[in-house]
C-alpha cells in the first residue's frame, strides 16, 4: 500500500490551497490524493462490486470498462443528475464527517457537521452552482433552504435535493450532466481558476476519478452519478482516490482525516483495514 501523495505532503498542499484562496479569489478548490495497492493475485472487480453493492444498497454503484484492461469501480453517494421527462433532480454533498462504530460517537459527528458553520459555507458553494448551472434550462426550481443530513456506511454528508421542470424536453439527461460538469464538489469555485490550483498541487493525474457515471437511453431520460468512493483496478493493482473541499476555514490535518475516511468505502469492499 503507498499513498501519493506522502500524508504529510497532502497536508501541506491543503495549507497551500488555503492560502491560495484569497489571493486567487477562490471561494472553493478540492484536493484529492490517491492509495495505490498491489496484491499477488489479479484484482476481482466483480468481487468488490458485490461488496460495494451489500455495504451500500443505496449508493449509485458502478464498474465500468476502460480502455485496456482497467475497470473504474466505486459507490457514489452523489446524484449529480437524473431525468425522468420534463423532471430533474440533482443532489449535491458537500460537507462531510466520518461515521464511528459508537452509536454515540456516530450520533455526536453527524449533529457536528449539521451545526458546522464551515461544512455550510463549502455546501452553499456548490448548491448554488448547481442551481445557476440547471437554471437556464428549467421553468421552476425547488431549493431548500438549509441542506440535511445524509449518511454512507463510511461518511457523513451535508446534501441538498434540487428538482425542477425543463423548459425544454429535448434537452437530455447527458446534456445537462455536462452543463453541470465539473460542480464545485469536486474542482472548486470559479472553475477555471480552481482546476488550475489543482493541476499545480495534486502529484498524480485524476484520470476518471471525479468525472461522471451513469447512463441515458434514447428518450433522453437518465441518471448520472458524480464518479467519487472510486478506484481503478488493472491486473494486480487498484488505485483509489479520496477528495476534500477546501476553504478558507479549512484545517489541512482535518482535510487528510476526511480523505483517509473516504478511503474507507472501497478498503472495506476489498475486506481491508482503514488506511
Amino acid at each position: 500500500m503507498r499513498p501519493v501523495p506522502e500524508p504529510a505532503r497532502h497536508v501541506d498542499a491543503v495549507a497551500e490551497a488555503v492560502a491560495a484562496l484569497d489571493a486567487r479569489n477562490l471561494r472553493k478548490v478540492v484536493l484529492a490524493r490517491a492509495l495505490d495497492l498491489e496484491f499477488a493475485e489479479p484484482v476481482p472487480a466483480e468481487a468488490i462490486l458485490h461488496n460495494l453493492v451489500l455495504d451500500n444498497e443505496r449508493g449509485y454503484t458502478f464498474a465500468a470498462a476502460l480502455p485496456g484492461s482497467r475497470t473504474l469501480v466505486g459507490s457514489s453517494p452523489e446524484l449529480l443528475l437524473s431525468r425522468r421527462g420534463d423532471r430533474v433532480v440533482s443532489h449535491p454533498h458537500a460537507g462531510s464527517a466520518p461515521r464511528a462504530a459508537d452509536p454515540a460517537t456516530d450520533r455526536a459527528n453527524g449533529r457536528a457537521l449539521l451545526a458546522s458553520a464551515k461544512d455550510h459555507v463549502e455546501h452553499a458553494v456548490l448548491a448554488e452552482a448547481v442551481v445557476e448551472a440547471l437554471r437556464p434550462y428549467c421553468r421552476r426550481l425547488d431549493v431548500p433552504d438549509r441542506p440535511r443530513l445524509v449518511s454512507t456506511p463510511t461518511m457523513w454528508h451535508l446534501g441538498t435535493t434540487i428538482t425542477g421542470e425543463l423548459t425544454d424536453r429535448d434537452v437530455t439527461a447527458l446534456h445537462l450532466a455536462a452543463a453541470l460538469h465539473p460542480t464545485p464538489a469536486i474542482c472548486g469555485t470559479p472553475t477555471d481558476s480552481a482546476r488550475r490550483l489543482v493541476t499545480e498541487l495534486e502529484e498524480f493525474d485524476r484520470d476518471y476519478y471525479a468525472g461522471t457515471t451513469g447512463w441515458t437511453d434514447a428518450d433522453g431520460d437518465g441518471e448520472w452519478a458524480v464518479s467519487i468512493r472510486c478506484a481503478e483496478a488493472d491486473g494486480r493493482s487498484l488505485r483509489l482516490y479520496a477528495g476534500g473541499g477546501i476553504v478558507p476555514e479549512s484545517d489541512p490535518k482535518a482535510e487528510l482525516e476526511e480523505t483517509s475516511a473516504k478511503f474507507a468505502t472501497l478498503l472495506r469492499a476489498m475486506g481491508l483495514p482503514q488506511e
